[in-house]
């Protein structure tokens, strides 16, 4: 293990530049991506020597910085773990004779798979997280799905941190595995009706899921047959049940274009049938009630959603009826089918609701919620045929609350509510929004959580969240963890900005390719409200980020530092120009709808260039930078924030420090196990009070 120390590695630069489009770019850090790298996603023993040096000085410098706050990471550990529930478990969801849950056990780092009879009576235990987990450094559960007769779970787990799924079945009353492993997978599974086979996706060399296949028990995986193939490289396929449970959904797409594709169950061998024909810029999801399709879609130029109904005999594009017409403004995030009744998740101005449909009388109606800002999500349920409606609420003061709602009384009954076991009371604290006004004057909603004693003058510290891509929205809902960075006088602001569809598609779409620097203009508009309202003050916040996010961190680095104490940056998409060059890396053809093609467009080529975060570091001062990674990452290489930290601290002016830390034994999502997970919060909650100056008063 590397030792600790103050003094700041440089990595050598290796003079390598190229030309694209009659423009030269200049690359001295691109020794940092091993030619090999597509081996140590499956083994990061793999990696090259120096590579590894480097990272591993770098991970030594981080913790020589931050060593001072040791004492305080241990703390806030203690006090987030004190807010978790150790033997906590989720609320059984009834199918057939069974009802599932998941829980954990006091100690435990990873989920239990559980059942009891639905009546009542003992429960099983299926899958054992923490023994299926010894012997990994790393180890996370995919998926798991109970076979139809309730004899079987197919279940996966990845053991590198690289997002390389094998799946394996177990039988329920032996709590034993078959013989069958089928590896290199995405996690998801579909069962047949007949319960002798099931269908899974399988991820090409390059990482991407672009094959469907059907694996019957007790055959090795050679002997799998191929049901479909994607042979556009930028799309990529995963597999669900439809809503009916009827039906393998093959679903397929960029972030522009879908198409999907039904394989009735009880038949697993006929060949997969295709709903609509791709076309350029439409997307579609299909849900299904005996002969009918009811079809979420932007098709029409229903820029916000619309549902459309289709005969299930002949689905095509030219069959489709509006059931829920378009109305702009009013996002259509998702819908949920059962036997008499169609439920959809929508969004206006960063606000969720949930609506019920009643599909006999067409009568309509929503569940109300109070509080200024809120997160909602329809969770779904095993069974088709029920009135019930399960949906989880909460908000920023509000742990999460679990209810039960029958469609037709319209009566709810909480069924479980998040306990913090440490104590929390929601009056203590104080969940707000205000607007701030981008440069095109776009109105940018701003989620606030501080304490109810929290005085309002532009003194305290803040942490500024951000994501802002592939319109993914933030929600406005609790965190625990953030108690313990409020507790200390910190504002927690959530920053809904273009890129994300807060406030509908439009949102997003005004937030990506020629848009992108919108996002970014956002971003720094909402800092600057902050200050000018008093909520903090310039040099107080903390910027906060991670993946796209992390991209968006960079971006607002080096346009708009100067407002910042820090910067965290968590497995950051920095290096989005050589990325979107490089169409053998995983993600990079999907990605292509979301920020542009440059190999193809001189355009596209120049947009990226001109917001890139690597390529934009420039001779200026930065503020405090913490960049996180993980070796195994296939969706963020850790090459990138490597690279992006080497030219930093080569071409910065003064400010920072900027620091690495790569965890050389996870991908993505970071430390698997709920408290290990915990190690790395802390060091970005001590690394934001540092920066602000608080570390002495808070150990």
């Amino acid at each position: 293990m590397s030792t600790k120390t103050e003094q700041a590695p440089v990595a050598p630069r290796r003079p390598h530049s190229f030309t694209r489009h009659g423009i030269t770019v200049q690359d001295d850090y691109a020794w940092l991506k091993d030619e090999n790298w597509q081996e140590v996603l499956h083994d990061p023993s793999q990696l090259d020597a120096d590579i590894r040096s480097y990272l591993e000085a770098e991970n030594a410098y981080a913790e020589g910085v931050l060593g001072h706050t040791a004492t305080l990471q241990k703390t806030l550990v203690a006090e987030m773990r004190g807010r978790i529930k150790e033997d906590d478990s989720s609320v059984p969801s009834p199918d057939g004779a069974y009802a599932y849950f998941r829980k954990f056990r006091e100690g435990g780092q990873h989920e239990l798979f559980c059942r009891m009879p639905r009546n009542g009576g003992a429960e099983t235990i299926g899958l054992d997280g923490d023994e299926l987990a010894k012997g990994h450094d790393y180890f996370k559960f995919g998926g798991s799905r109970h076979s139809y007769d309730h004899k079987l779970v197919a279940w996966s787990a990845d053991t590198k941190g690289s997002e390389y799924f094998a799946i394996r079945i177990r039988d329920w009353e032996s709590a034993t595995d078959h013989k069958d492993i089928v590896e290199e997978t995405d996690g998801g599974v579909v069962w047949a009706l007949n319960c002798k086979s099931f269908f899974y996706v399988k991820l090409d060399d390059n990482h991407r899921p672009m094959q469907v296949w059907r694996h019957r028990l007790g055959t090795p995986q050679d002997q799998d047959v191929l049901v479909y193939e994607e042979h556009d490289t930028g799309w990529f396929t995963h597999v669900h049940e439809s809503t009916s449970g009827r039906f393998c959904v093959i679903a397929g797409g960029d972030h522009e274009t879908s198409e999907q594709r039904l394989i009735d169950l009880a038949n697993p061998e006929a060949p997969p049938r295709l709903i609509a024909a791709r076309q350029n810029g439409v997307q579609y999801s299909i849900a299904d009630r005996g002969e009918e399709l009811f079809i979420l879609t932007n098709a029409d130029d229903a820029i916000d959603f619309k549902i459309v109904t289709a005969p299930l005999a002949s689905p095509e594009r030219s069959n489709w009826r509006d059931l829920i017409p378009h109305r702009a403004g009013v996002y259509v995030l998702d819908h949920d089918l059962y036997a008499g009744h169609l439920v959809r998740l929508e969004r206006a101005n960063a606000l969720p609701s949930i609506v019920i449909r009643d599909l006999t009388s067409g009568e309509e109606h929503a569940i109300a919620f109070d509080e200024a800002a809120y997160s909602l999500d329809a969770m779904g349920s095993y069974e088709f045929d029920t009135t019930t409606l399960r949906f989880s609420y909460s908000s920023m003061t509000t742990p999460s609350e679990v209810y039960d709602y029958d469609m037709v009384t319209r009566e709810r009954s909480l069924r479980k509510r998040q306990e913090i076991p440490s104590g929390h009371n929601p009056a203590d604290y104080v969940t707000t929004r205000i607007m701030a006004k981008a440069p095109d004057d776009a109105e940018v909603p701003i989620s606030l959580l501080h304490r109810r004693d929290f005085v309002q003058d532009g003194k305290a510290p803040l942490l500024l969240y951000g994501y802002g891509s592939y319109g993914h929205a933030i929600p406005a809902s609790f965190n625990a963890n953030r108690l313990s960075l409020v507790d200390r006088g910190f504002v927690y602001a959530i920053a809904h900005i273009r890129g994300g569809t807060d406030k509908g598609w439009g949102w997003y779409l005004d937030g990506k390719r020629e848009k992108k620097t919108n996002s970014f203009d956002d971003f720094a508009a909402c800092a600057r409200a902050l200050i000018a309202t008093n909520y903090t003050g310039e040099k107080r916040i903390v910027g906060h980020g991670g993946s796209a996010g992390g991209m968006l961190m960079g971006a607002v680095a080096n346009r708009a530092g100067e407002l910042f104490a820090g910067i965290v940056a968590e497995v950051p998409f920095v290096d989005v120009l050589n990325t979107m060059l490089d169409d053998t890396l995983p993600l990079t053809p999907p990605e292509w709808p979301e920020w542009g093609n440059p190999i193809e467009s001189e355009q596209d080529f120049r947009t990226i260039l001109s917001y890139s975060p690597y390529d934009k570091v420039a001779a200026k001062p930065y503020p405090a930078i913490l960049a996180m990674a993980g070796l195994t990452d296939p969706r963020v290489t850790y090459w990138e924030p490597a690279k992006w930290i080497a030219r930093l601290r080569a071409t910065m002016t003064s400010g920072g420090p900027v620091l690495l830390r790569t965890n050389m034994g996870a991908g993505h999502g970071g430390a698997s196990g709920r408290f290990n997970r915990l190690d790395e919060v802390a060091i970005v909650y001590a690394f934001a009070l540092w920066a602000v100056g608080l570390t002495d008063r808070n150990a």
